[in-house]
């Protein structure tokens, strides 16, 4: 939802750290995020609180990099934005899966299941809308990074934060679970409604 407005200002605070990067590869940074957010779920799963949240948002500052970076010294290009999708899809199933080994009751995971359904679907959602949009060539100032997705209601910035909650409050990740969920559910609506308005038939 704040996606949009929050990129350029994101982008300014982490470019001093981009700055020195040039000689590194935007891949290698996306690895980096996916080793630091495992990182954060295995320490999740072991009841490291305050550790667990710092390495989560170490993270997701690599996962910022890796796109800055491509972008201030042109190495953009298909696979890097591929294994970064995939490497950020691991690392959001990872965390919840760790706090859930932590808090191992039935409850939570029937909670953590409820989300990752969410995100299955939530993905449906937008890939395959994202491939469709390509192939009409429908980019505009409402798509973000380096695939053509409308903008809903859960994007990175509320995903990052609700991740910091979680990790937070261990103990209430059922409802916390829960609550995402629902918050996920209506971003597919969302796309759905979205898609329905937007694609018309093919004449």
């Amino acid at each position: 939802m704040f996606d949009s407005y929050l990129r350029r200002w994101k982008d300014r605070l982490i470019e001093p750290l981009a700055a020195p990067l040039g000689s590194v590869s935007p891949a290698f940074l996306t690895l980096l995020g996916l080793l630091t957010g495992l990182t954060a779920a295995w320490l999740a799963a072991i009841g490291s609180v305050v550790p667990s949240l710092l390495v989560w948002l170490l993270s997701r500052i690599f996962d910022g990099l890796d796109g800055l970076v491509a972008r201030r010294f042109n190495k953009q290009s298909d696979f890097g934005g591929y294994l970064d999708i995939v490497c950020d899809f691991t690392v959001y199933a990872a965390v919840p899966i760790g706090l859930t080994i932590f808090q191992p009751t039935t409850i939570n995971f029937i909670a953590l299941a409820v989300m990752l359904s969410s995100f299955y679907i939530n993905a449906a959602s937008w890939m395959y809308l994202s491939a469709l949009l390509e192939k009409r060539a429908a980019r505009d100032a409402s798509t973000q990074t380096s695939i053509i997705m409308p903008s809903g209601l859960i994007g990175a910035t509320e995903s990052i934060t609700a991740f910091c909650v979680f990790l937070l409050f261990p103990a209430h990740i059922a409802p916390l679970f829960g609550i995402f969920s629902a918050l996920v559910f209506i971003t597919i609506i969302q796309r759905l409604v979205w898609a329905k308005q937007n694609l018309t038939p093919d004449t």
